[in-house]
């Protein structure tokens, strides 16, 4: 089949309504931001600040790469003996990797964040940290250092929000810490009941986790994910007044991050693209998308969908005939890609009626001439 040289067509598919900035917050630092890996919102996001027990994804994810969840771990003195919110292990006392993960991380005690410490350590606290902070690197926190396993305050123990949310996002890949941060209680080992300290559980539509924090230098702290309107949204807070404000905060700024998106049919099969030359003087043929795309896109952003179609095409040709290809882009991010095809058949013309054509237009040019 024939083709004459293809078109390029820019067009302006959905148009950019406005929305208000993000809400008011108070803290030291806060991040707002997309499973797209895009940043809606930021306050001080690169700033060294202490975190508190959200430092426990860390101890986890490691402790996870170093142990199996049936290994069972013996308790030392100094796990045993670490304050502030515990599941009161005694030294020698046994417990697997699995019931310490979850404490860690439901309960956020720290004696169950040492325990996994030492394990992995071989007795040896400052070979863990010296893990953790070897995968920091591996994994570009570049804003981040660990002196603890439990997040205990501690010189030169730090991260920032930037950090935070992207050691969260990586952490939500791990099958059991996803699993277990949306926990809201768990019955471990010894008739221990865990509660999670994280309230956003309870109600906030959609949220998956994931890790909450507080020392006195660190104030309330949270990085919390939720899911909706077709992207996950990742929240962090840290250096938060008040238990209180930080879950406003917290919510505020989730709703206002996933108010952002909508999913929308960025390619739809039953639109025109372009429309094809096809000869004999018959109406042009529209050219259809092959399939439907459908994504989480900005609320606020036009998309813009590059057309390369074919101006003219010979006869015959047949509906699904390929005949383009459509792109759409959100900014530089490119949503969908579609092949465009022929919406109908078009047959062509038997000689009778190509005749009949070229008389016609014949007839035309020379009144076109004479008048």
């Amino acid at each position: 089949m024939r083709r004459l040289p293809a078109i390029v067509v820019v067009a302006l598919v959905l148009a950019a309504p406005a929305h208000a900035g993000a809400p008011p917050v108070d803290a030291r630092a806060y991040l707002v931001e997309s499973s797209t890996g895009e940043v809606l919102a930021s306050h001080d996001a690169h700033t060294r600040a202490p975190i508190a027990s959200i430092t426990k994804l860390m101890t986890v994810l490691v402790a996870l790469e170093h142990s199996q969840l049936s290994d069972v771990v013996t308790v030392q003195r100094d796990a045993a003996a670490v304050g502030e919110s515990t599941i009161h292990l005694t030294a020698g006392e046994r417990i697997t990797v699995h019931d310490l993960v979850e404490a860690a991380l439901v309960q956020s005690a720290n004696d169950a964040a040492d325990a996994l410490a030492d394990y992995v350590g071989h007795g040896d606290a400052s070979t863990f940290v010296a893990l953790m902070n070897a995968k920091a690197h591996a994994l570009g926190l570049d804003e981040t250092h660990f002196a603890r396993p439990d997040g205990l305050d501690a010189a030169d123990h730090f991260s920032s929000a930037r950090d935070v949310t992207l050691l969260a996002r990586i952490a939500m890949h791990n099958a059991v810490i996803r699993s277990v941060v949306r926990e809201r209680t768990a019955t471990i080992s010894g008739d221990r009941h865990l509660h999670t300290w994280n309230d956003l559980l309870d109600v906030f539509p959609g949220l998956i986790g994931v890790k909450t924090g507080h020392t006195a230098g660190a104030g309330w702290c949270e990085v919390a994910a939720a899911r909706g309107r077709g992207v996950t949204m990742y929240v962090t807070i840290l250096g938060s007044p008040s238990r209180s404000q930080r879950n406003a905060d917290l919510s505020a700024l989730l709703r206002w991050g996933l108010s952002r998106y909508r999913v929308r049919r960025v390619i739809a099969t039953g639109r025109t693209y372009a429309l094809v030359q096809v000869g004999y003087g018959r109406a042009r043929l529209p050219v259809v998308a092959a399939g439907v795309v459908r994504r989480a896109v900005r609320a606020d952003r036009p998309l813009v969908a590059r057309i390369v179609a074919t101006a003219s095409v010979s006869l015959p040709v047949h509906a699904g005939h390929r005949l383009g290809v459509v792109r759409v882009y959100e900014g530089r991010r490119l949503l969908g890609v579609r092949p465009l095809v022929a919406a109908r058949t078009v047959t062509r013309p038997n000689a009778a009626g190509r005749l009949a054509f070229y008389a016609r237009r014949t007839l035309h040019h020379l009144w076109g001439l004479i008048s």
